[in-house]
């Protein structure tokens, strides 16, 4: 195998015909030598003139070329890492995808045509006929192709003596079970010792394998002889390359020297001058935080100072930065390496100190004396106090206030008590000395005013109060307002953001193009942002670095915008201007749910001092004293809680319940003692009631003409001119006469005070009118028992019920139906809309009385109907005429109608006529049946007409009666 060019098979030729024609025009056959990536730190030694064809970097640097691939083909070719050269190159090399992957079009490739080969055809046409002349050199192509076959033949005949294992990919003699089948045990067998035979099995096998070694060794020298013209190829391309990478060494190292002239002559005093600035730039941030360091060293001084004047929230502020400049801009300074864990435990004392403050300040608002003004005191203090518990997250600071009333309100009392106490000459509080005991001892007036003493107290209280949480919720509130704001902010800084990201953009493509921004945007020309953002940041290059006059405002403090707190100003309802920083780390449910507490504090303010009431009327009421009192003081009382329990809704915005379920027990109580005094008094008036008319006094004329007016209360005291007015015979109801009882006034009277307690105790209304319901029901009941039913007999010892006792009983009952529809219609005012379905009371005592009343008229129609049948009965038709049992009959009814006719209305007396009539009519027309009598006009006939015509001009005769129709025809029979 040669190893030069002479050894080539290929003629060599002179011509310019020749295979291989490397002195031709460079210019024709190459493209410009381009220098390679410069991977070498130094370069070798070369004549500068010789690379005048050398690439230019600043021409060419943005053509692509062949250097441009990840890998070139020298570098392919010379791969120190195969042992040997491949059968498949690139199959080998690059990998089994090599050939099958699809590879995309080149951007940078032009298309190809015949055209472009148009120069190649004609270059190439006298080599083609060189080429023809030297294949007759060669044996022919049959021959050689036969004597190929055969030699390939022979070849593969050999390897096949060859075992498969052998050819295995994956034989390693590692394996055991290959190792094994390779050299086989029994071959080298200890057993025994060696025998003969064992020897000539070993020898052999070495000689198969040394067989199979040769057959190897002559395939792969034929297969290098058949592939000698390519290792020639290759040696030639070798020597090519190195003159390629000679010149582009050269050329490479040129470059270097012009470069390093470049860089000489345009970037040494640029770069120098950047050097200087960002040492002048460092210097000046060193002395800046110096002055930084020299601040926060001051921190611990003008935080005791501030706390000395109670200025929390400035001591928490300065804190606060001081914390953030340590993290963020001093971070790593070891003489500072303990001031945080001390601003820290700094920062848990002002905790303390503010809790103790606010609680200070609770105190002292609440227990001041308790006079009309109700001026929040040192607002300024308590703003302050809010801000720095609202910084610190001290959410829960409104309970110390809660406690504080808790016991103001104690104190409210037993002060007002003690106060009220020292007045009395009667009370020895030496002999007496608990406060209770004392309050016991005092009647109802001095009692009376200690309460009102003790709600007016409470009321300036809860308006102090009220003005103070007013001021704590209006602070929570600002901070809120403060955090929508900051919300809003950022909402609009987003949306400028995208305005802001187009300069940033352009900046950044200029900076990384090498441009300056000054070449590529004029003063004029820059974005308000980008403009403000470039002043800030760049100081004068003419200021001097060291002096504190010349460092500009922004450079001396903090780069850090979070260190740097906005605070926007606002002002309290009570004109206190404030600033409110942006560090409130509270959310807007956290806000909300404060200052909802803070009015349920409000509400329980209202509270406690209901509770404390209800306590100081217990008090007093163990001893039953509440129990006693008359219609007026509890009135009074009731009035004054009243008017208490509105105010504080007034104030508070809220109802309390416990001082109104404590006025509506002792409510129950008043109305179960007033109903049972009044009920006790009818009771005892119907006892004793003789049912005679009784005359009216002008008290309680001017009581029913006050009702007719519309107005039902009771009359006021007696004057001289209504006590020389005589009483009248009748009750003067809205035109009509009553005759009425001596009960019946009283009960009326009653009934009025029933009304007028559910005006002066509204609380009670439907107490009062089931009371009232109980006691109408009452008097029906008992009125009946002692008329109708005759037991006022055995209980007042009449000794009959007369016709007149009846009517009198009748028409007081209907003195009593006539207000009922008005009493109705004042409850029916003052009762919830819930609540009407009680008025069905009043209907049901309605009914009651007309029942009663009907049973009454029905009553003395019997006892006329008995007196006709027992007179009738006897009747005989003779002369006389008229006959003695019509004269009796007429003359009990003289008795009837003198009896009623001044009691009742003409119109009942009337009724009340027509229906004794109508049963003397039956019981006379039953006897003339019974005698016989007939209406034929014969003598009898004519004597029962003549008594018939007595009867009829005596009834007729009787006062209100001549218009009565008594229609004396239906006596007779009718004819059938």
């Amino acid at each position: 195998m040669a190893s030069s060019h002479s050894s080539s098979p290929v003629p060599q030729s002179s011509s310019s015909d020749a295979f291989f024609k490397k002195e031709m025009d460079t210019t024709k056959r190459f493209r410009p030598v381009q220098s390679l990536p410069d991977v070498c730190p130094k370069e070798p030694p070369g004549d500068p003139s010789n690379l005048c064809d050398s690439p230019s970097i600043v021409v060419d640097q943005h053509r692509r070329t062949m250097y441009h691939s990840k890998v070139n083909l020298p570098a392919a070719l010379n791969d120190p890492r195969l042992a040997k050269r491949e059968s498949d190159f690139f199959t080998k090399t690059w990998g089994v995808d090599f050939v099958d992957t699809e590879v995309m079009p080149s951007f940078y490739l032009p298309q190809i045509t015949k055209e472009d080969f148009a120069l190649y055809q004609q270059e190439i046409a006298p080599r083609e006929k060189v080429h023809e002349r030297c294949k007759n050199i060669f044996t022919p192509k049959d021959n050689f192709d036969r004597t190929l076959l055969h030699t390939h033949d022979k070849s593969r005949t050999d390897l096949d003596q060859v075992p498969k294992i052998f050819m295995k990919p994956d034989f390693a003699l590692e394996d055991s079970l290959t190792f094994n089948a390779v050299l086989p045990w029994s071959h080298f067998s200890t057993a025994g010792g060696k025998g003969n035979r064992d020897a000539a099995s070993s020898k052999l096998l070495q000689e198969k394998l040394s067989h199979y070694l040769d057959i190897v060794e002559v395939n792969i020298a034929h297969q290098i002889s058949l592939r000698s013209e390519a290792f020639f190829h290759a040696m030639t391309s070798q020597h090519e390359l190195q003159d390629y990478l000679r010149k582009t060494s050269q050329a490479v190292k040129l470059l270097r020297e012009k470069i390093s002239k470049i860089d000489k002559v345009m970037c040494e005093g640029s770069l120098r001058v950047l050097r200087l600035s960002l040492t002048r730039n460092n210097c000046i941030k060193a002395y800046n935080k110096l002055k930084l360091m020299a601040t926060v060293h001051q921190t611990q001084p003008t935080v005791q100072l501030l706390l000395s004047t109670s200025e929390f929230v400035g001591a928490l502020d300065l804190i606060a930065t001081t914390q953030e400049v340590l993290q963020q801009e001093l971070q790593g300074i070891h003489s500072f390496r303990h001031l945080g864990s001390q601003l820290c435990e700094l920062e848990k004392l002002i905790d303390k100190m503010m809790i103790a403050e606010f609680s200070t300040y609770a105190r002292n608002d609440l227990n001041r004396p308790l006079e009309d003004d109700c001026q929040i005191l040192e607002e300024e203090r308590l703003i302050s106090l809010v801000f720095g518990l609202l910084k610190q997250r001290k959410l829960n600071f409104y309970e110390i206030y809660g406690d504080e009333m808790i016991i103001t309100a104690k104190n409210i009392i037993k002060q007002c008590v003690v106060n009220t106490v020292s007045q009395i000459e009667e009370i020895d509080t030496e002999v007496v000395v608990k406060l209770a005991d004392q309050m016991r001892m005092m009647n109802f007036p001095q009692w009376f005013d200690l309460l009102e003493s003790i709600f007016s107290k409470f009321t300036i209280f809860l308006k102090r109060i009220k003005a103070t949480l007013n001021t704590i919720r209006s602070v929570v509130f600002l901070v809120l307002d403060k955090n929508q704001k900051n919300r809003d902010l950022e909402d609009t800084l987003q949306k400028n953001s995208a305005k802001d990201s187009v300069v940033d953009t352009e900046v950044a493509y200029l900076t990384h193009e090498g441009m300056f921004i000054s070449d590529a945007f004029s003063e004029g020309d820059l974005p308000p942002v980008a403009a403000d953002t470039t002043s800030q940041r760049n100081t004068s290059p003419n200021s001097e670095p060291c002096s504190s006059d010349s460092v500009s405002e922004p450079e001396c403090t903090t780069d850090s915008s979070s260190s740097k707190e906005q605070t926007s100003s606002s002002v309290t309802p009570g004109g206190v201007e404030m600033m409110i920083g942006d560090d409130m780390k509270l959310t807007d449910l956290e806000l909300v749910r404060l200052a909802n507490n803070i009015q349920e504090l409000l509400y329980s303010a209202s509270d406690i001092c209901h509770d404390r009431s209800v306590k100081f009327l217990m008090a007093r009421a163990k001893d039953g004293f509440l129990e006693k009192l008359n219609s007026t003081e509890f009135v009074a009382l009731s009035r004054l809680m009243e008017g208490f329990i509105l105010d504080t809704e007034q104030i508070c915005g809220r109802k309390s319940m416990s001082l109104r379920g404590a006025l509506q027990s002792q409510a129950n109580r008043f109305v179960n003692r007033f109903h049972e005094e009044r009920k006790t008094k009818l009771s005892l008036l119907l006892d004793n009631e003789r049912w005679k008319q009784a005359e009216v006094p002008a008290e309680f004329q001017d009581l029913v003409d006050s009702v007719s007016d519309g107005r039902i209360s009771l009359p006021e005291k007696k004057s001289a001119a209504t006590e020389e007015r005589k009483p009248t015979e009748f009750l003067i109801v809205e035109g009509q006469k009553y005759a009425t009882v001596g009960t019946v006034l009283l009960l009326i009277r009653i009934i009025l005070e029933y009304c007028q307690c559910v005006d002066n105790i509204p609380s009670i209304t439907t107490d009062i009118l089931t009371r009232l319901s109980d006691l109408l029901k009452y008097f029906n009941s008992r009125s009946c028992q002692l008329v109708l039913g005759a037991g006022a007999l055995q209980v007042v010892g009449l000794k009959t019920i007369t016709t007149k006792n009846l009517a009198l009983s009748s028409r007081c009952l209907q003195l009593i139906v006539h207000y009922i529809p008005i009493i109705r219609a004042h409850f029916e005012a003052r009762l919830q809309p819930k609540q009407f379905s009680m008025l069905r009371h009043f209907d049901h005592i309605t009914k009651d009385y007309h029942d009663h009343i009907a049973e009454i008229s029905t009553k003395l129609v019997a006892i006329m109907d008995s007196l006709f049948d027992k007179l009738l009965s006897k009747y005989e038709v003779k002369a006389p005429v008229p006959s003695a049992c019509f004269r009796n009959i007429c003359k009990q009814m003289a008795k009837m109608h003198e009896a009623i006719y001044d009691l009742l209305p003409e119109e009942q007396t009337q009724m009340l006529f027509l229906r004794i009539n109508a049963s003397y009519k039956l019981h006379l027309k039953r006897q003339l049946a019974h005698l016989n009598v007939v209406n034929d006009g014969g003598p009898l006939n004519g004597l029962v007409t003549s008594d018939v015509a007595f009867y009829t001009g005596n009834l007729q005769a009787l006062k209100g009666l001549n218009n009565l129709d008594l229609n004396m025809a239906e006596i007779w029979e009718q004819k059938r």
